[in-house]
């Protein structure tokens, strides 16, 4: 942990010209980077940029036809955004499942993407959102964005598409389509204060009985957070009766590729996806 310097930008240009070159750590809340540097699984570089004070990182508002949440958004802040209630309420259930008060007054939205954790809380319900990450970088002297969509961000555990020299911005959710529904569920020891053994979420459009443009995601049960395209293929369009929910249900079962590990088996993983997709789709059914 031999930190050389420190910075602390009050700009996105200032910010980006510190990751410049590469060897930078970036800092935001720090509830899962300082944890993991004092275990050993992380490796501060020599610089540490702490960017909670770049104004371009912050912020909830409507803009540009999206729902754009400032990569320093807190959960606590999530949670309370009327925004967040009123086109992502989702979102807003995944955060209140998210740790205890304390962390979510400083874990911050862009941490937890970055972290790209299996069993990262909010990423489920921003694979269901149809979510996307804008990143800002500075080749050339001038500040360049690009956006890449919330499936194509996590390529591995603890790894994204994020490149060195770049900074997370912000996340960008289209706004719903008119009767757009979405539940999400989590299961642990406990339903906050502990790491998933598996998350689910579950999106679409009501059109009476069953859902169009069907979204599925899972969380813990493979190396990065997942859409699950056969489930979604399955759900598409199917009567939400006890036969539909136990057909989707079953194929979520056999779409899913768990680990064992401390906190659940592989088997008992398939039997979770199996049992909560169905009480995801009957609270569907049933609203």
């Amino acid at each position: 942990m031999a930190i050389d310097h420190y910075h602390a930008p009050t700009s996105l240009p200032e910010a980006l010209e510190r990751l410049r070159g590469g060897g930078a750590t970036i800092l935001a809340g720090g509830t899962d980077l300082m944890p993991q540097s004092h275990a050993g699984r992380v490796k501060l570089g020599p610089a540490l940029v702490n960017v909670r004070r770049v104004p371009e990182l912050g912020g909830i508002r409507i803009d540009d036809g999206t729902l754009r949440l400032g990569a320093l958004s807190t959960m606590s802040e999530i949670l309370r955004s009327a925004f967040v209630r009123e086109y992502a309420p989702v979102l807003a259930e995944a955060c209140d499942h998210f740790a205890s008060d304390q962390i979510r007054n400083a874990a911050t939205i862009g941490g937890n993407v970055c972290n790209a954790s299996p069993a990262g809380d909010t990423l489920v319900p921003l694979l269901v959102l149809d979510a996307e990450a804008e990143l800002a970088s500075k080749p050339d002297g001038e500040v360049k964005l690009r956006r890449v969509p919330r499936s194509a961000v996590f390529t591995g555990p603890g790894r994204t598409v994020r490149a060195r020299d770049e900074l997370l911005c912000a996340i960008r959710v289209p706004l719903p389509k008119p009767g757009f529904v979405a539940r999400f569920v989590k299961f642990g020891t406990r339903p906050a204060l502990d790491i998933s053994a598996v998350a689910i979420g579950i999106g679409g459009v009501r059109s009476g009985r069953s859902l169009a443009g069907a979204r599925v995601a899972f969380g813990a049960v493979a190396p990065t957070p997942m859409r699950a395209k056969a489930t979604e293929a399955a759900l598409e369009g199917t009567v939400l009766d006890d036969a539909g929910i136990a057909r989707v249900a079953a194929v979520a079962r056999d779409e899913v590729r768990p680990i064992d590990d401390v906190r659940a088996s592989a088997w008992y993983r398939k039997e979770l996806v199996s049992n909560l997709t169905r009480r995801v789709l009957g609270d569907v059914a049933q609203a």
